[in-house]
């Protein structure tokens, strides 16, 4: 038996969770430009609180787009990486659309792609494709 081709919604998901974790190395990145223009200020805990939220989000992006290239591969691993992420990203819209019902719409927007993400992920072409 021949490998699985993977299904278009894998590679879907895995090319926007490339371009997430891109994204978060971009921003740690300029945001570690901006710690010597922002050194004087308290804000997020001055300068130091600012290299730290850096370094943790170039970190991130670097595990997302390990996990990015994983779906690509066909990981199991990667797969419940994201789907616990999903999980945990549509629990947190729920509890920010009843605690700040004035953002409530973008909350149900982001649980719906994350809801639509997790379907993609476990359709019967991407079980075969996980399984491979």
């Amino acid at each position: 038996m021949g490998q699985v081709k993977r299904p278009g919604g894998v590679t879907l998901v895995a090319v926007l969770t490339w371009i997430s974790g891109l994204l978060d190395i971009i921003g740690g990145t300029l945001l570690l430009f901006q710690t010597s223009v922002v050194a004087t200020t308290d804000a997020f805990g001055g300068a130091s609180g600012l290299i730290a939220s850096a370094i943790v989000s170039i970190l991130i992006g670097a595990i997302v787009i390990v996990v990015a290239n994983g779906l690509l591969r066909g990981s199991a691993v990667s797969r419940m990486v994201i789907t616990v992420i999903e999980v945990l990203s549509i629990i947190a819209s729920i509890f920010f659309a009843i605690a700040y019902p004035a953002g409530a719409i973008g909350e149900y927007f982001s649980a719906a792609i994350a809801v639509i993400v997790i379907a993609l992920l476990w359709t019967g072409r991407a079980n075969a494709f996980f399984r491979g």
